[in-house]
């Protein structure tokens, strides 16, 4: 689908403040639908992409308000940065983003965490507290530019990844901004997050693309099969049919975290075909409503937000503060719909203020919080 004006239109959600230019470094689909998203904000959106044709197809489309000839053009004056580029080229273009500009807080948008946030701190210790490692859990079976949409993370979850040396600002800078996406944005360590989503992203499309990949290999030779093909099939293999070129380095680059959850799904798998050999009526039934139940038990887009409550968190100025604090609420499922700071007047310690639904996992994030050593006040928001 091509991002036109009415898409944009559909986008009603409000920029934060002090966000008025970005750059996105990379127009694929999701960098094109990032760049479409802050345009539907107002923000001023400069693209640039190693392959020309791609930068300026965007412009065509009218994803992007203009287009940079280098990277440094780009950047230059840009609030954030955003990396839309394959995994394996992520950390290169995030640092030499931050390299290029000082003032930019720079973020990504792969499917891996752990290598980019390791290599960006390891090659610039100083300035890695701007960069904020991303991941929009959205995306589509079309390729390219032109698959871009405005709405494309509206209701989706975007995963952020701060460190003990991510800079406050810069998050709830980002925070902010993935929210007037329409996204919900959740913190998990990067261990976690490659952890978590080798499971639900990265094993699922290879066990996507081997199932589609063994009918066609028995299609071969009966030529019928395929038109057999009924929705369940369809929907097993939908994301087959997705962008090819970018799995192999997702893949290397989370192999561990892949090789683990696999190793999970082989066991499980083998442990179902005992059954179906024995003819285990009673197991097999069991484990198809267990999956049954939880396949029902998915969320359905982001957490509305229903009745919410302020935690005001005392923190010391030390590193890791915002990374215990967010990271806790993402592992709880704890929805964080405002984040800000207020720095005391002494400056060793300030106030982390939350603004969370008022659940019983916001009762176990205070608790948590306590138990972490930082002491809470919750206040009921009219």
């Amino acid at each position: 689908m091509t991002v036109t004006p009415h898409d944009r239109d559909a986008v009603t959600f409000s920029p934060p403040a002090g966000v008025a230019r970005c750059a996105v470094l990379g127009t694929g689909l999701i960098g094109g639908s990032v760049a479409a998203s802050l345009g539907a904000l107002g923000i001023e959106v400069v693209g640039w992409d190693r392959d020309e044709r791609c930068v300026a197809r965007a412009l065509e489309l009218g994803v992007v308000g203009s287009v940079a000839a280098s990277l440094g053009e780009a950047v230059a004056g840009a609030d954030v940065v955003f990396v839309a580029v394959p995994v394996g080229a992520t950390a290169e273009v995030a640092i030499a983003a931050l390299d290029a500009e000082p003032g930019s807080v720079v973020t990504d948008v792969g499917s891996v965490k752990g290598a980019v946030v390791d290599a960006v701190e390891a090659a610039r210790p100083g300035a890695a507290g701007r960069f904020v490692g991303g991941h929009p859990m959205a995306g589509s079976e079309q390729d390219g530019v032109d698959g871009s949409r405005a709405d494309l993370f509206a209701g989706a979850t975007w995963v952020l990844t701060p460190t003990e040396g991510t800079d406050a600002t810069a998050f709830a800078t980002l925070r902010s901004l993935v929210a007037a996406f329409g996204a919900e944005a959740i913190a998990l360590s990067p261990h976690d997050h490659d952890v978590f989503v080798a499971t639900m992203s990265h094993v699922p499309q290879l066990a996507s693309s081997v199932l589609m990949d063994t009918a066609l290999g028995v299609s071969a030779r009966h030529g019928t099969l395929l038109r057999l093909a009924a929705g369940g099939f369809r929907d097993m293999t939908r994301i087959a049919a997705g962008n090819a070129s970018i799995w192999p380095d997702i893949l290397t680059a989370n192999r561990d975290a892949v090789l683990a959850s696999f190793d999970r799904y082989l066991a499980e798998l083998a442990e179902v075909r005992a059954m179906v050999a024995a003819g285990d009526r009673v197991g097999l039934l069991a484990m198809l409503q267990r999956a049954r139940q939880g396949r029902r038990s998915l969320p359905i887009g982001a957490a509305s937000a229903g009745p919410l409550v302020e935690l005001r968190v005392l923190v010391p100025d030390r590193p890791g503060v915002l990374s215990e604090i967010t990271t806790l609420a993402g592992r709880l499922s704890v929805n964080v719909f405002d984040l800000e700071f207020a720095h005391s007047l002494e400056g060793d310690r300030g106030v982390m203020v939350l603004v969370v639904s008022d659940t019983e996992a916001s009762v176990e994030y205070e608790v948590g919080l306590r138990d972490l050593g930082y002491p809470v006040t919750r206040g009921k928001l009219e």
